[in-house]
């Protein structure tokens, strides 16, 4: 059974459900975590995260799949990072930029979890594979589909030995269909799903979003709904499997620009960092050569704005008298603001903006925004020693809660670091059982990675 304040805190979510009669399938030890280093924000052992005795099995790589896992460990959520031991998660060598042995990219998305070596090609490893799977709560995995099937470890060869597993699969257009048996990048679903038809210049080639939103939009998407599906778990007693796809994800935040062709027939463009149905809401260049945008939503904060730059001329011609017709004449609208937001420099802006309720804000670079005060006052830098690349620095959780610090976290691992820690106080397995392991290529550990470099 899980740890009794785990149960309580979500027996009182179903108060038509006895504490005792909550579906469960194991019990964890209250056991510390192996930590190579601690994030400065709370060392209190005190803080209790809503995660805590869930135990995530996570076979994905790259960004969608460990960015969903790092979101359930920052909750308190333990999580076994499954890896090749000849190299590990595609990301730990992408780069530059590294800091000493590590990728600055594979740092980003892995804090909060345990790394062991496994070469689910061998059976040794699908055996280490099914063995956790029984000690799990939930599997996330993002090969294409078919692939673990023909290696023992799809869904149905684990939910024969843990019946009530949540199995979580992250593909790049879906389990079935046309499509199913391509490998999936980020760019690739972006483009399949009209996103970056509508990013770039107005008159230019479409672009790149320029962080992988297609890849983190799917991972929230898994997380959310693992999060669902441990709920109905613990109503019903029921595991299941989870489809997540980059296209099908990518294609719902489509939302208005999607909804208008859907209803109207209308057909998106790129419109540079202006708005599709909504004048002024985009970039204008100042007198210093920066960009600040500015959002006018609605009347009143056309007026404001108008007021603010000394254009309230703009308010009686009737072309620009309400939304619809600010879209209507767009260019001569934008060439005016344009001419008036090019006579001063950002700061004078900024001042003039300020206090009045109108959405703006400069176009800032990495170094900008992590001098931001309202980035550092949300406290998104979060700081932790790494084991070889000494003190590292990454963005750190986005929403806070009133009674759950998401502050705590541990470093991202080295490749294979936990494996004889977890296959030892985990699975129970003997050291003559891991060394067996490990002479038969089945597993990685720790010194391997030490004695390659």
């Amino acid at each position: 059974m899980f740890h009794h304040r785990f149960l309580t805190r979500i027996g009182k979510l179903f108060t038509d459900v006895p504490v005792g009669q909550i579906a469960t399938r194991r019990h964890l030890p209250q056991q510390p975590w192996i930590r190579t280093g601690r994030c400065r924000c709370s060392t209190s052992s005190q803080v209790h995260r809503p995660l805590e005795g869930i135990r995530i099995l996570d076979l994905t790589r790259v960004l969608a799949g460990p960015f969903c896992a790092m979101l359930l460990g920052d909750l308190g959520a333990e999580v076994i990072k499954v890896e090749r031991p000849d190299g590990g998660d595609d990301t730990r060598s992408w780069g530059p930029p590294f800091i000493a042995d590590q990728s600055c990219y594979f740092l980003s998305v892995n804090r909060n979890k345990k790394s062991i070596g496994v070469n689910i090609r061998s059976p040794g490893g699908v055996q280490i594979i099914h063995d956790l799977a029984q000690k799990s709560d939930v599997v996330l995995e993002n090969y294409i589909p078919g692939k673990l099937d023909q290696l023992g470890v799809g869904y149905e060869d684990l939910r024969k030995v843990a019946p009530s597993i949540i199995y979580c699969s992250i593909t790049g257009y879906g389990s079935d269909g046309p499509y199913s048996k391509r490998g999936g990048y980020d760019v690739v679903g972006a483009a399949l799903s009209g996103l970056l038809h509508i990013t770039g210049p107005q008159d230019g080639e479409p672009c790149r979003v320029g962080v992988a939103m297609t890849d983190m939009t799917t991972g929230l998407y898994a997380h959310g709904a693992i999060m669902a599906a441990l709920l109905h778990r613990y109503k019903t007693g029921e595991g299941q499997k989870i489809d997540c796809n980059l296209l099908s994800s990518q294609v719902s935040i489509m939302t208005h620009i999607a909804a208008n062709y859907l209803i109207s027939g209308w057909e998106a463009r790129r419109w540079g960092t202006g708005h599709e149905s909504i004048v002024p809401y985009q970039a204008f260049k100042t007198k210093d050569d920066k960009y600040l945008i500015v959002g006018a939503g609605n009347q009143n904060l056309f007026e404001i704005l108008c007021k603010r730059i000394g254009a309230e001329h703009m308010l009686e011609d009737s072309r620009y008298k309400d939304n619809q017709s600010r879209v209507e004449n767009r260019e001569s609208l934008i060439a005016a603001l344009s001419e008036i937001f090019a006579q001063k420099e950002m700061s004078v802006w900024l001042a003039k903006f300020e206090g009045y309720g109108l959405p703006y804000g400069p176009i800032q670079n990495m170094q900008q925004v992590f001098s931001d005060p309202q980035v550092l006052h949300n406290n998104m830098i979060q700081e932790f020693q790494h084991s070889t690349a000494g003190t590292v620095r990454v963005p750190g959780p986005a929403v806070k809660y009133s009674t759950i610090d998401t502050s705590h976290c541990t470093a991202p691992p080295r490749l294979s670091e936990h494996t004889q820690q977890v296959l030892q106080g985990m699975l129970g397995y003997s050291d003559d059982k891991i060394q067996q392991l490990h002479q038969d290529g089945a597993i990685g550990i720790l010194k391997d990675v030490e004695n390659a470099s």
